[in-house]
């Protein structure tokens, strides 16, 4: 169950330059004895117009954290805000506007439809919700990723990079307040992983976007200006401009001390 504020909010609670943030935000999965914490009472603020990685051990919160703070999952206590909306408060209906409105997703999956070609499955959120896209957004998109010459293409028609290069289409087309991508180069090879890590880079460098990537990879961190490194729920280090090598030393001393299993599963969530 979320846990919406006691009393309307009458006073900015954004930080400048905050695109979103947590307060308190836990997440148990189950009851009693048998309850998994998911999350532990964590603070996070997501700044605007940075690229931020979440990485960790297996099982350490990383696509919990993305998915409540992107609203697809319900919190067991604390606050959730996008922009200066809370989020931990809307009923579903109002959730699901926020989500199509304000937020873009990219998942390792793709997630396109067969029947549509490149360019509408890179507008069918707007077409679903009724709104036309601004024109002149659509058209820098589409040429900062490289599809002008795809456009007609249907994903059978397309490589991995390029199919993932459209869903990346797809999540800015509407320009979102924030972009949430899980494991985005996870189904490609490392060709098109460096391709679509770039055109990411591009988005928040150009195009003023904000990102939150969750991953395994120390090298697709290193694309980020910030890596939030989590553990046992919770927010235990943070590495601003970070590089392959430090971030795979940090991850090496997390399978140290905690003594984390490689193939435990990533999350307890029901999503993963």
């Amino acid at each position: 169950m979320s846990t919406p504020a006691s009393t309307p909010n009458t006073e900015r609670v954004e930080p400048p330059g905050v695109a979103a943030r947590a307060r308190g935000l836990t997440k148990a999965y189950g009851s009693g004895e048998t309850a998994v914490i998911a999350l532990d009472a964590v603070d996070v603020d997501i700044a605007r117009q940075r690229f931020t990685a979440v990485m960790g051990p297996s099982g350490s919160g990383k696509s919990t954290l993305m998915h409540t703070l992107a609203g697809l999952d319900s919190v067991s206590a604390g606050q959730v805000w996008l922009g200066e909306t809370e989020i931990t408060g809307l009923k579903e209906r109002e959730l699901t506007q926020l989500r199509r409105d304000r937020v873009g997703f990219m998942f390792q999956s793709f997630n396109l439809i067969p029947t549509l070609d490149a360019r509408e499955n890179i507008t069918l959120p707007m077409d679903i919700a009724g709104r036309r896209p601004d024109a002149e957004w659509l058209e820098h998109v589409i040429d900062t990723l490289g599809l002008r010459d795809r456009l007609r293409h249907r994903p059978a028609q397309l490589s991995g990079g390029q199919q993932q290069r459209v869903a990346c289409a797809r999540a800015l087309a509407s320009r979102p307040e924030l972009i949430f991508a899980d494991e985005p180069t996870g189904n490609l090879d490392s060709r098109a992983g460096l391709e679509v890590l770039g055109f990411l880079r591009e988005a928040v460098d150009s195009l003023g976007q904000t990102v939150v990537m969750v991953t395994h990879d120390p090298g697709a961190a290193a694309h980020s200006d910030l890596v939030l490194f989590l553990a046992d729920g919770r927010i235990v280090d943070e590495m601003p401009r970070p590089t392959a090598e430090a971030v795979l030393e940090r991850m090496k001393r997390f399978d140290v001390l905690h003594g984390v299993a490689s193939d435990a599963p990533d999350d307890p969530s029901p999503q993963d």
